[in-house]
C-alpha cells in the first residue's frame, strides 16, 4: 500500500541566497576595518544573557527568537540593547527571497523615501563570532558589508530553509523557535528581481523576555488507564467518525495521535487515498490547506514500530509508513475490510467506535485511481474524555 509521505519545503538555490546576502550591503562603504576597541562589547557576560528570547511583532504576524549568547555574546548583547531602546520599531523586512531568507533591521528602512539605500544602514559595529551553529531553517544571523566579516550591526537575516553554503560565513546569534510559518510567509511577499520587498513589512516591536519554562508534551505523562479514557472524533466532510484507542498494545502511537490531534495538526487535512474494500488513508500533512505552525511541527516525529496481534479488519485504525518500519509519523488509515496482509506489518492502535456508516460512505466516493475526485476533508479532530 502507499506509504506515508512527509511534508517538504521548497529550497532556494544556495548560490542565489549567498549572492543576495553578499550584496545586501551594496552601496555601503566597502568597509575599512573599524579601529581596535571601537567594536561593541557586551556589557554583561554570556551567562547573564542566557535563557532569553526576542518576541518580534510585525505587520505580517509574530514570531519568537531564542537568543544564543553562548555562541555570539556580542551580537546578542547588541541586539538586546537595540531592542531595549526600541530601535527596531518602524523598521522593515526590506529584502525577501521566497522560501530562502528574509532580511531586516536597517534603521534607514524607517524612511520610505530612502528605499534605494535600504540594506546599507546600521552596520560596522560587531566583530565576527563564527561558530558551528548550523545554517538551517530558523537561524538568525548578522548581515555584513561586502568583503568585511567584521561589519555586522543592527541588520539581521533569517533562514527560511537550510542553507549549508552559508556555514562559517555569518554569525548566527539566534534561532526562531515559534512562528517560522510567519517568517516563511514574509519570504513569499512580492518582491522585485533583486529581492526588494514591494510593500512595507514593518517590525512593530522587538521585546526581550525570559524563555518560558519547558512544559511536558501533551499526553506524554498519562498512564495507560488515562489514555484509555480518551476518544477522538474525526469530523469529516461526510460526517463524524469516533475512534477509541488501544494504548495497552501501542502506547507510543496512541500518545502520538492524541498529541497531534489535540494540537490541531490534522485539522484541514484530507483523506488522500481510498481503496474500496481495503483502506481509507489520511493524515498527510502536505494535504493541509495551511502550513503546519512551528509550535505544532516540533511535535512531528518518526515512531518505532509497535507491531502487535490486533487483526486488520473493518474499522481497524493503523499507522501508515514508508518501507522502513520506523518511519510512521502522521499518516493513518482505517481498514474498510479484512486486510490480513497488513497484520504484524503495520501498527494497529485503535478502532472505529461509531461512524462505520460514514467510513462506508467515504469508500463509495468517486475516484480517479485511488484519489477522490472531489476532496474529502478532515475538517478537525476533537479529543474527548469518554
Amino acid at each position: 500500500m502507499s506509504r506515508l509521505h512527509l511534508i517538504t519545503t521548497g529550497r532556494l538555490a544556495i548560490a542565489a541566497a549567498a549572492c543576495v546576502l553578499a550584496s545586501a550591503g551594496a552601496g555601503a562603504a566597502q568597509g575599512r576595518a573599524r579601529p581596535a576597541g571601537k567594536f561593541f562589547q557586551a556589557p554583561r557576560p554570556a551567562a547573564e544573557m542566557a535563557g532569553k528570547q526576542a518576541v518580534v511583532r510585525t505587520s505580517a504576524g509574530t514570531f519568537v527568537i531564542e537568543l544564543l549568547p553562548e555562541h555570539a555574546p556580542n551580537h546578542v548583547g547588541y541586539f538586546m540593547k537595540l531592542a531595549g531602546e526600541g530601535a527596531y520599531g518602524g523598521t522593515t523586512f526590506h529584502r525577501v527571497i521566497k522560501y530562502g531568507i528574509i532580511q531586516g533591521g536597517d534603521p534607514l528602512s524607517r524612511d520610505p523615501g530612502a528605499r534605494a539605500r535600504y540594506g546599507t544602514g546600521g552596520l560596522g559595529m560587531l566583530r565576527a563570532e563564527l561558530s558551528d551553529e548550523p545554517m538551517t531553517a530558523g537561524a538568525v544571523a548578522g548581515v555584513l558589508q561586502p568583503g568585511n566579516r567584521d561589519s555586522a550591526g543592527a541588520q539581521f537575516f533569517i533562514l527560511v530553509t537550510d542553507q549549508p553554503a552559508l556555514q562559517g560565513q555569518y554569525t548566527v546569534f539566534g534561532r526562531v523557535v515559534d512562528g517560522l510559518e510567519v517568517v516563511q510567509a514574509i519570504s513569499a511577499a512580492p518582491a522585485d528581481g533583486e529581492g526588494r520587498a514591494a510593500d512595507r513589512i514593518e517590525i512593530a516591536s522587538i521585546t526581550i523576555r525570559d524563555a518560558p519554562p519547558p512544559v511536558p508534551d501533551p499526553f506524554s505523562t498519562g498512564t495507560i488507564e488515562d489514555l484509555e479514557a480518551y476518544r477522538a472524533v474525526l469530523e469529516t466532510s461526510l460526517g463524524p467518525i469516533t475512534l477509541r484507542f488501544h494504548p495497552r498494545t501501542a502506547p507510543v502511537h496512541v500518545r502520538n495521535f492524541l498529541r497531534l490531534a489535540s494540537l490541531g495538526a490534522y485539522d484541514g487535512t484530507r483523506f488522500h487515498r481510498i481503496v474500496p474494500g481495503f483502506v481509507v488513508q489520511g493524515g498527510m500533512l502536505d494535504t493541509r490547506a495551511e502550513p503546519l505552525p512551528q509550535r505544532i511541527s516540533r511535535h512531528v516525529r518518526m515512531l518505532d514500530p509497535e507491531f502487535n496481534d490486533t487483526a486488520h479488519v473493518k474499522g481497524t485504525l493503523s499507522m501508515a509508513r514508508l518501507a522502513d518500519p520506523a518511519s510512521a509519523s502522521t499518516s493513518f488509515f482505517l481498514c474498510t475490510g479484512p486486510a490480513p496482509s497488513l497484520d504484524g506489518q503495520y501498527t494497529a492502535f485503535g478502532e472505529v467506535e461509531a461512524g462505520l456508516d460514514v467510513l462506508e460512505a467515504l469508500e463509495r466516493v468517486p475516484l480517479d485511481g485511488e484519489t477522490p475526485v472531489t476532496p474529502v476533508e478532515l475538517k478537525r479532530v476533537t479529543v474527548e474524555r469518554r
